[in-house]
């Protein structure tokens, strides 16, 4: 009867202990009494996106405005060839190693500040003739997680107006456990990043799906917790060792 009691307390309290890891994969729980943005949510970014440290971009540079464009458009410059884009990366200082201009400082300005100063720079350093510059980000890309953990997906952005439906859709859409009611936003605004909660379980929530997304944005669709499951995996094996348990002193109680 001790040996009972013995092992009975010992599986409660590993019952306890596992009981601990059940949906310990939900993440970013708002805590009790944190009142989540539902409101007020943008439609589109405040702010145009800011190159940061790690960015990648090429860019393309032409002189006389980018007259040379133009004619191979109108097909007058018979020397056309294909070009090879070549990556350059944002260092931690924010600083980027272009050709002729060396390291040169691009973080924290937008893709159309960055144009302007580049354009400035060859025409300064260089004596280049209205110089036209283009600069496209590389790397901009989203972070969705559909309601399941494991089917997480980077999704890269091929323009600057995917919505938050273009960008579920390219994750593969709302897994099964997925809750359309609880999508979470995550955004980086004035250094800070900022979480939005968006309900697309209802109809009158449509304008939603058609929020602007930024590169760098978090989309997490909070998962629907599985008590039930989740404890059964807990308990199977503590049912088991339990059974084998009073098996065993069974035995021995026989054989005393």
């Amino acid at each position: 009867m001790r040996n009972k009691g013995v092992l009975f307390f010992f599986l409660t309290a590993l019952f306890l202990v596992q009981s601990c890891g059940i949906n310990s994969n939900l993440m970013f729980r708002t805590p009790k009494g944190v009142k989540e943005v539902k409101d007020s949510i943008p439609l589109k970014p405040a702010a145009e996106y800011k190159i940061s440290r790690d960015d990648k971009f090429t860019f393309m540079l032409y002189t006389n405005e980018g007259e040379r464009i133009v004619n191979e458009m109108a097909g007058m410059n018979k020397d056309a060839v294909a070009k090879t884009e070549i990556e350059y990366v944002v260092r931690p200082d924010g600083r980027a190693d272009l050709p002729i201009l060396g390291s040169t400082p691009v973080a924290g300005l937008t893709v159309k500040e960055c144009e302007d100063t580049l354009a400035k720079l060859f025409e300064q350093k260089n004596g280049y003739n209205k110089p036209f510059v283009q600069v496209k980000l590389t790397n901009q890309r989203v972070i969705v997680f559909p309601g399941n953990g494991s089917a997480a997906k980077v999704v890269p952005l091929q323009n600057n107006n995917t919505t938050l439906m273009e960008a579920i859709a390219l994750a593969g859409g709302i897994a099964e456990r997925g809750k359309a009611s609880k999508i979470k936003i995550m955004r980086v605004v004035n250094n800070v990043r900022t979480m939005y909660v968006v309900d697309l379980s209802k109809i009158e929530n449509l304008q939603y799906a058609d929020m602007i997304i930024q590169a760098n944005d978090y989309i997490y669709i909070e998962p629907k917790e599985q008590v039930g499951q989740e404890t059964i995996k807990v308990v199977a094996p503590i049912v088991s060792l339990i059974t084998s348990g009073l098996v065993i002193i069974t035995v021995f109680s026989t054989l005393k």
